[in-house]
């Protein structure tokens, strides 16, 4: 008898938040091309942003993501367009193997976004005004805790609240643990295999 194998609901994201700077951050300043020719996704994490995080000798330049302040951060919060540029699934590899859970911002590439949730890390959107604001806490505070809740579509942040949305269909597939569908064929390997195809 196959053991059932059940996904993780994602409802609740807490944790410190990184600021990422800019408008259309596209895929390869998240992961650059060379690191590509990897046969695994052992060391994505390492490579995240590698460009803006170091010199040409792989010395520290100071990107804000490795600040000390903002070191084990569950979150980015991020602008317009996150995600855009080619469709390589390296990209939210890396940012998962880096440790980052949910990202917060005004919009992303769809392909990204795809490739994100089947990663099991919810794109949530704000509004202009409030990832100013969200931007502002992190950056003034960064010890502070932000909670990404899916079920009521919030974010709280030292007694503030404020409102977040991303597609339906996805934010239950997170609630429900339907997001994995690797897992979700391995739970139902022997339905797929009593399966009678005619040839």
């Amino acid at each position: 008898m196959n053991k059932k194998i059940t996904n993780t609901s994602i409802i609740q994201i807490k944790g410190k938040a990184v600021p990422i700077p800019g408008d259309d951050i596209d895929t390869d300043q998240l992961m650059p091309a060379r690191f590509l020719k990897e046969i695994t996704f052992d060391h994505m994490g390492e490579y995240l942003f590698y460009d803006l995080r170091f010199d040409g000798n792989g010395k520290s330049i100071g990107y804000i993501i490795d600040a000390s302040q903002y070191k084990g951060a569950k979150i980015l919060i991020v602008g317009n367009n996150f995600g855009c540029g080619s469709s390589r699934e390296h990209a939210p590899q890396a940012i998962k193997r880096f440790g980052i859970e949910a990202i917060i911002g005004a919009s992303f590439a769809e392909i990204f976004s795809g490739n994100c949730k089947s990663l099991g890390i919810p794109l949530l959107t704000a509004s202009a005004a409030d990832l100013v604001m969200l931007r502002q806490i992190a950056q003034k505070e960064p010890a502070s805790e932000f909670n990404c809740d899916l079920i009521s579509k919030t974010i709280s942040v030292n007694k503030q609240t404020f409102s977040i949305d991303l597609p339906e269909v996805r934010r239950e597939s997170f609630i429900n643990g339907t997001w994995d569908a690797v897992a979700l064929l391995k739970q139902n390997l022997d339905k797929i295999e009593a399966i009678k195809l005619p040839y």
